[in-house]
């Protein structure tokens, strides 16, 4: 893996003012992978009115995007050994401009495996940018600001996940779907047809990304971002010494594991979110506002990243980071026993401590590690395919007992961070 350890400073680097501009810079990359990686929770409603999937199978969109973490991550990592982190934002952001413009195809046949084949070339182009964007975040300055500064450029995606659920609510579900009933009853023709016209409406949204992607690659092909020497691959000089396992680090496992259950979580109740409300018990409202409802879940996170910027520069991450998934777990209980309002906006609140999460697990993941830390950093990018088999799991609870019980699984997932942040975060010397 192409970096190194976070735990130096990067003072060697540049002035400060280079650091801001390229902080700038790099926190557009934040902004754009959370807006298309929110895109999901508006396929997930849409595809399945479409396609007339259930739970399990619909939840196939967020398996097919976030494996794509587990099986690219490495190679990824690899690639910035090779042509360093600029030529590979830019060529991630090539591949994810492709994998929106392939939505094109997809919708025109239309065809499921198509738009999954799609999601999964987008996914690689945003680990590619996950890989080398989060390392060079935490080095791109003082170590010891290095997770308030990655909560601050997570509040910008979460700017992204915020706006995302609403712009796709207007563009991507305009139409009301018609019932499964009225679906299942179409000849062969009429049921093409009616997918054909319901599917098109993500070729637009979706071609104005492709087309802005690629232009933004090209604007970052021509910035200059500074290297940074402790971040840059020396063919193994770094490793130099006893060889030494990442896997004996208990912290980093462990905080591997944290990563895959709180993505997990976070996806799956952003996932679901439009279906719960507009469930006759919770909302009661169509599809179309339930998704301008998500908005606020997301909103949550963004804030919440700006405020624990602040709070982590003078408050321990793991305190801050176990306080956080208490109260997550609790929200998720309290909608789990309620209904109506009162259901609705437990599970939004839940945006608001989910968004120390990732930063706070990856940095304490990270601590300590040394030589080690670019294999480490690796190791927990590879645990975002949490992302991909949780949902998958409650949608298949979901099917079997309701959306709103299936929420249990969230609910353990954030119990384990409570563990990881008090005991298991605490590294070891190995």
């Amino acid at each position: 893996m192409g970096i190194a350890n976070v735990n130096k400073s990067a003072a060697t680097a540049g002035p400060a003012s280079t650091y801001k501009a390229a902080l700038i810079m790099v926190t557009t990359l934040f902004f754009m992978w959370g807006f298309l990686t929110c895109l999901n929770d508006i396929l997930v409603p849409h595809l399945k009115s479409i396609f007339d999937l259930n739970y399990a199978e619909v939840m196939l969109v967020q398996f097919a995007f976030f494996s794509a973490y587990f099986f690219f991550s490495i190679p990824s990592g690899k690639v910035i050994d090779w042509i360093g982190y600029k030529k590979t934002m830019v060529g991630g952001l090539f591949i994810m401009g492709l994998g929106a413009l392939l939505f094109i195809p997809a919708a025109s046949v239309p065809s499921f495996p198509l738009f999954l084949a799609a999601l999964i070339v987008l996914a690689t182009g945003i680990t590619a940018l996950q890989v080398s964007a989060n390392p060079y975040v935490a080095v791109l300055g003082p170590s010891k600001t290095a997770s308030s500064r990655l909560n601050l450029t997570q509040a910008f995606n979460s700017l992204g996940t915020t706006l995302a659920p609403y712009f796709g609510s207007l563009l991507i579900l305009s139409s009301a779907p018609k019932g499964m009933g009225e679906v299942r009853q179409m000849s062969g023709q009429v049921l093409h047809a009616y997918r054909l016209h319901e599917a098109s409406s993500v070729k637009l949204p979706y071609l104005g990304l492709g087309l802005a992607l690629i232009a933004l690659g090209v604007v970052i092909a021509g910035f200059k971002l500074p290297s940074i020497p402790e971040a840059e691959y020396r063919g193994g000089v770094e490793s130099a010494g006893p060889a030494k396992s990442v896997w004996k680090h208990r912290h980093l496992v462990l905080g591997a594991v944290g990563i895959f259950v709180y993505v997990g979580a976070e996806v799956s109740i952003g996932s679901f979110l439009v279906n719960y409300f507009s469930q006759p018990d919770i909302g009661n409202i169509s599809v179309q506002v339930a998704a301008r409802y998500v908005t606020f879940y997301w909103l949550g996170a963004m804030i919440g990243r700006f405020i624990g910027s602040a709070i982590l520069q003078k408050v321990q991450t793991g305190k801050v980071l176990g306080t956080a998934a208490i109260v997550a777990c609790l929200l998720v209980c309290v909608s789990m026993l309620t209904s109506g309002h009162v259901a609705m906006g437990s599970i939004l609140l839940v945006g608001l401590f989910n968004s120390v999460m990732f930063p706070s697990i990856f940095t304490l993941g990270i601590a300590e590690l040394g030589p080690l830390t670019g294999d480490g950093s690796g190791v927990l990018v590879m645990a975002i395919v949490g992302g991909a088999i949780i949902p998958v799991l409650e949608g298949a609870m979901a099917d079997r007992m309701g959306i709103q019980h299936a929420f249990i699984l969230p609910a353990i997932c954030y119990l384990y961070i409570v563990y990881y942040a008090f005991m298991g975060s605490r590294p070891e010397t190995v």
